[in-house]
């Protein structure tokens, strides 16, 4: 008769081989190998925008202008600088209004029928075309100043960044526990005391961490600039004339029939890839900060 440990050992090399046990094990590779394939298009581009931009890059690209069709050198300092203040303007106005829709959403109309179509309204927006924006902002912006500017792109950037900030601030709001507002209610505040001072600190993190992610797509849209800011082969002067921006420097170098545009256009995607990659680290660090 076979002993105790050799029949125990017997049953669990039995059980390893049971179908289910099969199945999970094939399942798990299964689920790596789809993890790896998913990861295959954003390492082939970041290689290819690394390997191209790297070869071309230099500093004097931040310092200096664009060349004229045909010549060597130059840079894009004009576009990067036209690249923050859009981005800018755009988060002033669309931010402050964000922030207040949400706060007017998980404190104050919560679970309401206007709270409802509120937020399937900002689910729609966030589906438009951002192409459809840009046309939107050169109606309503370009036509009624005569002019393509910062304001106008920054406008459109706004319309784009405006319904993420909302979800994102909204969810995180609303992830504050219900006894934190219980609590200072208790002690005497006020609902509006209680939004400022208690909520809305505990829920910051997480709104940095949207209005980064909205940011990030904002700098790299290229369609409603198209439309609003145009561009420029000069130094910004002022906000109310035509503006270079990174995306669109790039969507006409890469575009363009001179190797050293061309050489730009990759240097410049390198650019663009680095402060998105930057600004997803500093928003993940800010969340575990917290």
């Amino acid at each position: 008769m076979a002993s105790p440990e050799f029949a125990t050992a017997l049953n669990m090399k039995r059980s390893s081989m049971s179908p289910r046990t099969l199945f999970s094990s094939v399942m798990t590779v299964i689920t790596f190998v789809c993890a790896a394939l998913a990861l295959i298009p954003l390492v082939a581009v970041l290689s290819y925008v690394l390997i191209n931009g790297a070869s071309s890059f230099r500093l004097s690209v931040f310092t200096q202008l664009p060349p004229a069709p045909g010549l060597t050198g130059g840079g894009f300092g004009n576009a990067l600088v036209g690249t923050f203040l859009t981005v800018g303007i755009a988060s002033l106005l669309s931010i402050p209004f964000g922030v207040l829709a949400a706060i007017f959403l998980a404190e104050f109309y919560r679970d309401t029928k206007l709270a409802e179509t509120i937020n399937f309204l900002t689910n729609v927006l966030s589906g438009v075309p951002s192409i459809v924006i840009g046309a939107f902002a050169y109606a309503f912006v370009v036509l009624a100043t005569g002019t393509f500017s910062a304001v106008a792109g920054g406008f459109a950037l706004a319309v784009l960044m405006l319904p993420t900030i909302v979800r994102t601030a909204t969810e995180s709001l609303e992830s504050v526990p219900r006894d934190f507002r219980q609590a200072a209610i208790g002690l005497g505040a006020t609902r509006f005391q209680t939004t400022v001072q208690i909520v809305l600190p505990a829920a910051i993190p997480a709104i940095i961490t949207g209005v980064m992610l909205a940011l990030a797509r904002a700098a790299g849209e290229t369609a409603p600039i198209l439309f609003t800011a145009s561009t420029s082969r000069y130094w910004v002067r002022s906000v109310w004339e035509p503006t270079a921006t990174m995306a669109r420097l790039v969507f006409d170098f890469a575009t363009a029939p001179y190797k050293s545009q061309q050489e730009l256009a990759w240097v410049g995607s390198l650019v663009l890839v680095a402060l998105v990659l930057v600004t997803s680290i500093l928003s993940r660090w800010i969340v575990r900060k917290r």
